[in-house]
């Protein structure tokens, strides 16, 4: 096997095949942290294993290896064909899934040892960010090149989404990760507190989000075969999306000592970013809605339509958390840690998922191994996650009743177990849909019918 073969799409096809594999390496931190949550004693004597060192893994994994690198497969597949040109420098993109690869690998071993910078999303240590974002720069070079040389000047929604996506993370990461202090990585007081969710925040935002919209733009019309309803609606939407998501992060600090004003409009942000989510639903479910037997036919539409259901319900629950009188009920609770699974595995994850299934044949000249073992994945993901995200919202209310009623915590915790013992029973349902998805991406490259010219 070559490290950095030139053939056509090889950097795409490595791509998706490593995000599918970071999926199950996700899931799997992910049950040891649900196991601590149910059955805290059983894990008491493994000091790698406690939940303050394997739950950055989970969230680091899910973030910068899952979605992202699917996300950024597929971008590496949509963005050439889109252009009608070859990805410029294959093996520059090869390098930088290298490196990528690399850096949740020193994930892997350094936050379980206890080396981290104890701060959201942004636990990584200095040499291994520096990996990361040396990975994304290459990337942006190789997308940005591409763009130059193309031959189709039309500029498709879904290349504007994975350019932006890229661009806005590579300046993003280093001030977020305040990465010009690396022995901390932070600044200091209630200060680092605002610049970490202005980063914590976007880094889903104007990351993850992109790259999935960008996958939904592309696999959308091709399903429903129908062009796109509206490309006016579509550059709406992603200056929208840039315009209103970039001051949300103080909505996770409403009941901090920060500035009012600051706050507000954090609050204000937050609710207009309904102008973002329904245009871009609006004009998507408008393409797809003369050709709903089509989504119901193909496990990729399937997933990818899930995936904007699920966007829906994230970005109604998002603005209405964000109100204090909310927030009284819902912040600090399981409330957020359920709504933070149908933001990345619902929507983000679903329609990463779905672009997997639909371009892993095109990048690497096989059909699916098993469409069957694909349907299974989806229904598998959507039965765990609705599963999970109902016991953590029951959880979260729990919590929140019973703290503003001025309960103690040794009281409210009995009321939990069982809402984390169906946390614990879904998430492994999750993790079946994650390895089955491994075993077809695997068998499709080895045993996969090979396509004819």
């Amino acid at each position: 096997m070559k490290l950095f073969p030139t053939d056509e799409h090889s950097a795409a096809r490595r791509y998706l095949v490593s995000g599918a594999a970071w999926l199950c390496a996700a899931v799997l931190a992910g049950l040891v942290s649900a196991i601590q949550l149910f059955a805290p004693d059983v894990l008491r004597d493994f000091a790698v294993l406690q939940m303050g060192r394997v739950r950055p893994v989970h969230t680091n994994l899910v973030l910068f290896g899952f979605v992202s690198l699917l996300g950024l497969g597929a971008g590496l597949y949509i963005v050439p064909i889109m252009l009608r040109t070859r990805l410029f420098g294959e093996r520059l993109a090869h390098l930088s899934l290298w490196l990528y690869n690399l850096a949740l690998l020193g994930a892997v071993v350094s936050l379980p040892l206890g080396l981290s910078q104890g701060r959201e999303y942004a636990e990584l240590i200095f040499p291994v960010k520096l990996v990361l974002l040396g990975a994304l720069l290459l990337l942006l070079y190789v997308l940005v090149m591409t763009v130059s040389n193309r031959r189709e000047n039309l500029l498709y929604v879904s290349v504007w989404y994975v350019i932006g996506g890229v661009l806005w993370t590579v300046l993003l990461y280093p001030v977020g990760n305040v990465i010009w202090r690396p022995a901390t990585g932070a600044l200091t007081g209630t200060v680092d507190a605002i610049w970490l969710w202005f980063y914590g925040h976007n880094i889903f935002g104007l990351f993850l989000t992109p790259l999935a919209l960008a996958i939904a733009y592309y696999v959308m019309p091709r399903v429903a075969r129908a062009p796109l309803y509206s490309h006016t609606l579509s550059l709406i939407g992603f200056w929208s999306l840039l315009g209103f998501y970039t001051h949300i992060g103080t909505h996770h600090l409403i009941q901090a000592p920060v500035p009012t004003w600051l706050k507000t409009i954090s609050i204000i942000d937050s609710v207009a970013m309904l102008v973002p989510v329904l245009t871009v639903l609006v004009n998507l479910w408008l393409t797809a809605r003369d050709s709903l037997a089509n989504f119901a036919r193909s496990v990729p539409g399937k997933f990818v339509f899930a995936g904007t259901l699920w966007y829906f319900v994230t970005c109604v629950q998002g603005p209405m958390q964000s109100l204090p009188s909310v927030q009284r009920y819902t912040h600090f609770s399981n409330w957020v840690v359920g709504h933070a699974h149908i933001a990345v595995l619902g929507f983000a994850g679903l329609i990463s998922l779905g672009g997997l299934w639909h371009l892993l044949p095109l990048v690497s000249g096989r059909r699916l191994y098993s469409m069957s073992l694909a349907n299974l994945q989806f229904w598998l993901i959507q039965v765990g996650l609705t599963g999970m995200f109902a016991a953590l919202t029951i959880a979260g209310l729990i919590q929140g009743a019973s703290w503003v009623n001025g309960e103690t915590v040794y009281r409210v915790l009995p009321l939990l177990s069982p809402y984390m013992g169906l946390r614990l029973a879904f998430g492994m349902v999750i993790i079946a849909g994650a390895f089955v998805g491994l075993y077809n991406v695997i068998m499709t490259l080895v045993r996969g019918e090979p396509v004819g010219p």
